[in-house]
């Protein structure tokens, strides 16, 4: 990684941290209920896939139940989320690969496996890409493994973290290789609220930014509304 990213890592970092606040780590729950909360995460926004998941404990409130049921029945309980039919038989097969290596439905085990190896255990499950794996492990675990969604995603290319036309595959690996490990989740945590507050998809505040300075592509906007 060119050090001269690294420097504007930092600076980004250090802006953000005093705008926002340092995020603290809060373990978000059982590595197996943070997997399925990604899955119904996927393209949707966070208020439809947390009732999708409150609903789906509700009418399954063990693992074992939502594997054993019809994937309609499933996919009725988390309609909210969006893409139910798929995301269905996605979670019903994930359940079931679990158990069937495991014995049960816990990945709790992953706690004392390095990095490394718990993100490879994780991405060998079908259905889990690099942004669920990363997920559970930052967020269960607090593992040191950043997970790139759309909002970091789009963020890091405009400041140019990562190149322009990086897919989202790859940012993770390069986004991992320029984050501390002390700094994953709290940057993790930045770059989405900027994201979402301020660095919006179709018109971005740039003129409010205070990453405004350190920003390419905000400062060739700025330059093209003049």
């Amino acid at each position: 990684m060119p050090p001269s990213a690294k420097r504007r890592m930092r600076a980004v970092f250090e802006r953000l941290r005093a705008t926002y606040g340092l995020p603290k780590w809060k373990r978000s729950g059982p590595a197996t209920d943070v997997l399925i909360q990604t899955i119904l995460s996927q393209n949707t926004n966070d208020r439809n896939s947390g009732e999708g998941f409150r609903r789906l404990k509700a009418a399954f409130p063990k693992w074992g139940a939502v594997e054993k049921a019809s994937p309609q029945a499933v996919a009725d309980a988390i309609r909210v989320s969006g893409l139910a039919n798929v995301k269905s038989r996605r979670i019903r097969d994930i359940l079931r690969r679990i158990r069937e290596e495991r014995g049960n439905f816990s990945l709790e085990f992953l706690k004392r496996r390095p990095p490394a190896e718990a993100r490879a255990y994780l991405l060998d499950i079908p259905g889990v890409g690099p942004k669920t794996a990363a997920c559970v492990l930052v967020f269960s675990f607090g593992m040191p493994v950043f997970p790139v969604d759309t909002h970091i995603h789009r963020v890091s290319r405009r400041l140019g973290l990562i190149p322009e036309k990086t897919g989202a595959a790859e940012a993770h690996d390069l986004l991992q290789a320029l984050v501390p490990d002390e700094w994953v989740y709290p940057f993790h945590m930045l770059l989405i609220r900027h994201g979402r507050e301020t660095c919006h998809a179709r018109k971005p505040a740039c003129a409010e930014c205070v990453l405004l300075s350190l920003c390419p592509c905000g400062r060739e906007k700025k330059t093209a509304d003049r």
